[in-house]
């Protein structure tokens, strides 16, 4: 799926920032699977130092009343690129006045909204914006996307999703950006879990980003998918015996037999991650 649009204007901090004041609870590890995944997933684009690349950031957006998750990010990322530039971007002035003092000279906070409070010298390599959009309309949401392309290299990631509170279980569109007025590619829909909730298509349903939640009625691509999934799961059921892993990889497996484009790879699918690679909208 491509978002087709013009681009903003060139580079300058923002004198408002778009967005709205969200509810901001969060909690330590929430993001943890998600960052994980990331990890895996586009380890080339966290250590990538060709041209702009070397000193591109990793932006979270909205990480709400505590700097945790922004802190946490960093952390694991500077394990695989220790020289890794992260910048946690909050709406509400009272957050970005709380994590000031977590600044250092590879970490920093700034007052911003959907778009990037950037220098003018500064382009991102990623942006993770979770449970922010979820708490907007739907129409908000390809115009928000649009805000975070501002300042993305091409080859650049957006994950952007929601989670359930303590995190175990998450959904999230992956869009890589590319060069020109089309400024994403919806690469992957991703279903996240870490088994503790068992293994429900509803609790994955319950969490679906806010371009998908609203569209869970017949004649939508999204409920079609969850049709099939909901097929695919009673299908191999009888593969629970052997672990929810199992099953959870055996009904990915019922879901590209029936023609979707999942990556059935192991790797992901014994870690709780499924990919829909290239979704319908």
């Amino acid at each position: 799926m491509s978002i087709i649009a013009r681009m903003p204007h060139p580079l300058a901090v923002p004198k408002k920032p778009v967005g709205q004041v969200t509810r901001g609870k969060t909690a330590r590890n929430r993001l943890r699977q998600v960052d994980h995944f990331v990890l895996c997933y586009d380890p080339g684009l966290l250590t990538r130092s060709d041209g702009a690349f070397a000193h591109a950031l990793v932006v979270d957006l909205g990480y709400g009343a505590e700097a945790t998750t922004t802190l946490e990010l960093a952390e694991r990322f500077r394990r695989l690129n220790p020289n890794l530039i992260v910048l946690g971007v909050e709406i509400d002035p009272e957050r970005v006045a709380a994590a000031l003092p977590f600044s250092d000279s590879q970490t920093c906070f700034r007052l911003g909204g959907f778009n990037l409070p950037l220098l003018e010298n500064e382009r991102v390599r990623l942006v993770r914006a979770f449970n922010v959009l979820r708490q907007y309309e739907e129409a908000d949401v390809q115009p928000a996307w649009m805000q975070m392309a501002r300042g993305v290299l091409p080859g650049g990631l957006l994950i952007e999703g929601t989670s359930t509170p303590t995190g175990a279980v998450w959904v999230a569109n992956v869009l890589r950006r590319v060069a020109g007025d089309t400024p994403w590619e919806q690469e992957a829909l991703v279903f996240g879990t870490n088994f503790r909730l068992g293994f429900d298509p509803l609790e994955f349903q319950a969490v679906l980003p806010k371009n998908y939640i609203h569209r869970m009625i017949p004649g939508e691509s999204i409920y079609d998918f969850f049709t099939a999934w909901k097929a695919a799961i009673a299908e191999s059921s009888p593969l629970k015996t052997w672990g929810l892993r199992q099953w959870f990889a055996a009904a990915a497996e019922g879901l590209a037999r029936r023609g979707y484009r999942i990556n059935t790879r192991r790797k992901w699918l014994s870690k709780g991650w499924m990919i829909w690679e290239k979704p319908a909208g």
